[in-house]
């Protein structure tokens, strides 16, 4: 018997506000947590529960994806380039940039995987999830050089990824229809930096509408209605044309934080939205993952767990040495990291949309990957901030 899917979205959020609770008592992030419990419901017993949101999850992922980058488009802020300095852009460019060559080329050449399915590989690669980093160092309280950079960098880690990875996606595409399909490849190629440019300009679009029309709200709740209406708008827009949800979402997000001179009251009114939409997002990605398939991917999952890491040290430590960063940060900085959740389970689960034919192998490697992660980037992180000087583990 299938379940009503408001009784099913019913459980699933009882569900996972226990697994949140059951997520603090042990000190696991969230995500870790609402990822297993997606696993846990996801197996075939219970299909009932999961059936209708499962066919739904696309169209949830989008609307969570469009929100996500939304915020991200906060990183993009003119003033906030020029106060983080030219270190931690340094940084941060060559840490994610370094993920997403390294697992490339290793998918590539040591893996012999398709080259489209390698560029997907490394993109998702350079993706950082701040909130388990941040957790860290509000716990251990840590103050510093080091602390404030690592906080920057995994601040603005995400806006690269998602640039990273819109490129990378346009062109793999481009490279599997013309694998496919025998298009001509610079007609595709063509057709892929048309995709890019159509989504800066569509997000860059609307956003302008965003600014015009905003100064008829009078209302707080209207501020809520108004932003998640554009954002909706925005993705709904850019799904329609083809574009990428990201990146028209991200180009809306850095249009409102530029140019309105109120537009931290836009990023707060989402905070009571957020939540649930993420919880939901994260249960669902679990829920989407093929236990039979693991088996096979052993190979694959653990090349990319090993492989991104040692991207990001690299990385961290090439972009420090050039900027002349502090002894300590070139050395630690990237095990603050490897903690990674949901831009890159989003764009994982845009790949297994886009391409049939390796889609699901690649979301069952990043929820994989993704878990393992969130369990161990902590503990990584808090190395960096003991090593660094400028945390204490505190005695229990």
């Amino acid at each position: 018997m299938i379940l009503d899917p408001v009784l099913s979205l019913g459980i699933i959020l009882i569900l996972g506000f226990f697994s949140d609770k059951i997520a603090d008592f042990f000190h696991i992030p969230h995500v870790t947590a609402n990822l297993l419990l997606g696993i846990l419901i996801g197996i075939e017993l219970l299909d009932p529960l999961t059936h209708h949101l499962l066919r739904a999850s696309g169209f949830i992922s989008n609307i969570v994806l469009g929100l996500i980058a939304f915020s991200i488009g906060q990183s993009f802020y003119y003033k906030r380039f020029k106060a983080i300095g030219k270190q931690i852009i340094l940084i941060s460019l060559f840490e994610a940039g370094f993920a997403w060559i390294i697992v490339t080329l290793t998918f590539l050449l040591i893996l012999r995987k398709p080259f489209y399915l390698s560029l997907i590989f490394g993109s998702i690669a350079s993706a950082t999830a701040p909130a388990a980093t941040l957790m860290v160092i509000r716990q251990l309280k840590a103050k510093g050089i080091f602390t404030n950079m690592l906080m920057g960098v995994v601040a603005i880690d995400d806006a690269w990824c998602l640039i990273i990875f819109s490129f990378s996606f346009a062109i793999s595409k481009a490279l599997y229809l013309h694998a496919s399909q025998g298009l001509h490849i610079l007609l595709i190629m063509l057709k892929a930096f048309l995709e890019i440019g159509g989504s800066v300009i569509l997000g860059a679009l609307v956003g302008l509408l965003f600014i015009k029309f905003s100064k008829l709200i009078k209302t707080p709740g209207g501020k809520e209605i108004f932003t998640l209406g554009f954002v909706f708008f925005t993705v709904g827009i850019a799904a329609h044309m083809h574009f990428s949800v990201l990146l028209a979402s991200m180009a809306l997000g850095s249009v409102v934080v530029n140019f309105h001179r109120n537009y931290s009251t836009f990023y707060e009114s989402l905070r009571g939205v957020e939540p649930p939409l993420y919880l939901l997002f994260f249960v669902l990605a679990g829920a989407n993952l093929e236990i039979t398939s693991l088996k096979n991917l052993s190979i694959i999952g653990l090349t990319y767990l090993i492989i991104r890491v040692v991207g990001k040290l690299l990385g961290a430590y090439v972009g420090g040495t050039l900027s002349k960063a502090p002894k300590k940060v070139r050395k630690y900085l990237g095990f603050g990291l490897v903690p990674q959740a949901g831009v890159a389970l989003g764009v994982a689960l845009i790949a297994k949309a886009e391409f049939p034919e390796v889609g699901g192998m690649i979301l069952d490697t990043i929820i994989a990957t993704t878990v393992v992660y969130e369990l161990v980037g902590p503990i990584l992180t808090q190395f960096a901030l003991v090593k660094s000087g400028e945390a204490v583990i505190p005695e229990k």
